[in-house]
């Protein structure tokens, strides 16, 4: 038998009932709306031109989508079993939202930015084809620390390379033909869309979860239910202003967590192997992969399949790493290693009021009272682990998505926008259900409550 905390349950149980209000339509227009009016705030107040340009864009297509979930609702109204407002229609909603609200305004700006406007990327557009450029050409993504002293002052931020090597690769296309579709957004959002799209085939292809009904009407209402969660996972990784404003305007962080998202689909579809070759694909591009690698691995431990997530999620961070290390050491760890930490030849501008920032900059040794909160929050996350290592993907997701949320609150240096990465794996998690979970059951190995059995 399985006893759960009955607050827990509540939570979930109101949760659910928003999520499932007027079949989905009630949340999808809230999402619409308040998504407009972020797109049109950005577009008028935003201190960063590239932002108001998508901003501008971007509010008509959340505009658009609303207008359309409106009708759906009130077409509902008239005809509850109406196809126009069932699942699929959702899916195309969340589809056109994204190409109006995402994919537009990225053509918009790399278009553009091709013709000589020079206010259509973030810098982290730059920094990506510069690094695409020195890695055809030297064989390395990194400046060495003389190199960069040698720069203009003014120039010496934009010589940094922070990411992991693979990243570069994304640069490539703009160091061998300058036009707008070699825009390093441009296949940010192609990796993105094609980590996504593998993820929901694998998850489609995983039974959905009957819990104790009967098969036949119980199986395609747990189908439902996964298809349905699924959609909102995919939403909160496209549609979601925080995920359309950083792909169209630099994009980075979109393929590193599509791909972690792929990972934890496959977990969920019991395919370590699998799993480890996605999430440290996404490692061999930036370092907030690594987390979510280390609880994968402890996951595929409980599955006696720890090497075999280990193999690609340790072994192609590594095999990136090689080249960088060998061509110039000194780069590599200028870049990767001092930058990030604070002590390279400039700091970085990443600067958002979570705690972690004002107590580095409001108390005395704040640096450190800040590290320190961010280590302690790292042991207990680990002494989680090792007491309660995550046996399904929901709770590795939600280990991950928790997690990522306390380091990006505790860090000294942190932007925004990394939000991106906790509020998309907390909503993918109830799309990660497997067969057989009951809903007590299915919560019983994320730590939500306590749980025994007999």
């Amino acid at each position: 038998m399985i006893v759960d905390d009955p607050t827990a349950n509540r939570s979930r149980w109101h949760w659910r009932t928003l999520d499932n209000a007027a079949g989905g339509l009630a949340l999808d227009l809230g999402l619409y709306a308040v998504s407009a009016a972020f797109a049109a705030i950005t577009a008028v107040t935003s201190t960063l031109l590239p932002h108001r340009a998508w901003g501008a864009v971007a509010a008509v297509g959340y505009l658009l989508a609303t207008l359309t979930v409106i009708a759906q609702l009130l077409l509902r109204r008239r005809s509850p079993t109406s196809r126009l407002t069932g699942l699929p229609a959702r899916w195309a909603v969340t589809g056109l939202a994204w190409a109006t609200t995402t994919l537009l305004p990225l053509a918009w700006q790399s278009i553009d930015r091709a013709g000589g406007r020079t206010d259509r990327a973030q810098e982290e557009v730059l920094v990506v084809e510069q690094a695409g450029s020195r890695l055809l050409e030297h064989g390395t993504p990194y400046l060495g620390p003389d190199a960069i002293a040698a720069l203009p002052p003014g120039e010496q931020l934009m010589g940094y390379t922070p990411y992991q090597p693979g990243m570069a690769m994304f640069g490539l296309p703009r160091a061998l033909l300058d036009t707008w579709w070699t825009d390093s957004r441009v296949w940010f959002a192609v990796g993105t869309a094609l980590a996504l799209a593998l993820a929901v085939a694998a998850l489609r292809r995983t039974p959905a979860t009957t819990g104790e009904a009967t098969a036949g009407q119980a199986t395609a209402a747990a189908t439902h239910r996964r298809d349905a969660a699924l959609l909102r996972g995919v939403q909160a990784a496209t549609v979601l202003p925080i995920c359309a404003l950083t792909l169209a305007t630099g994009g980075d962080d979109l393929p590193v967590l599509a791909l972690c998202l792929l990972a934890l689909a496959f977990a969920a579809a019991e395919r370590p192997g699998r799993a480890g070759l996605a999430v440290g694909l996404a490692g061999a591009l930036k370092l907030f992969a690594w987390p979510v690698a280390l609880v994968l691995i402890v996951w595929g431990l409980t599955r006696r399949a720890g090497t075999r997530v280990a193999v690609g999620a340790i072994g192609l961070p590594i095999a990136a790493l090689l080249p960088a290390l060998l061509v110039d050491r000194d780069a590599l760890t200028e870049n990767v290693l001092r930058f990030p930490l604070g002590h390279g030849l400039v700091t970085s501008p990443a600067q958002s009021p979570f705690p972690g920032y004002l107590i580095a900059t409001a108390l005395p040794a704040g640096r450190l009272i800040a590290a320190g909160l961010l280590v302690a929050a790292g042991v207990a996350i680990a002494v989680r682990l090792a007491r309660r290592p995550p046996r399904t993907a929901v709770a590795t997701a939600l280990i991950c998505g928790y997690g990522l949320l306390a380091a990006i609150a505790l860090m000294p240096s942190t932007r925004f926008g990394y939000l991106l990465y906790p509020l998309a794996l907390l909503t993918w998690a109830p799309a990660l259900h497997r067969p057989g979970d009951t809903p007590t059951a299915a919560v019983a190995d994320e730590g939500s409550g306590r749980t025994t059995s007999a």
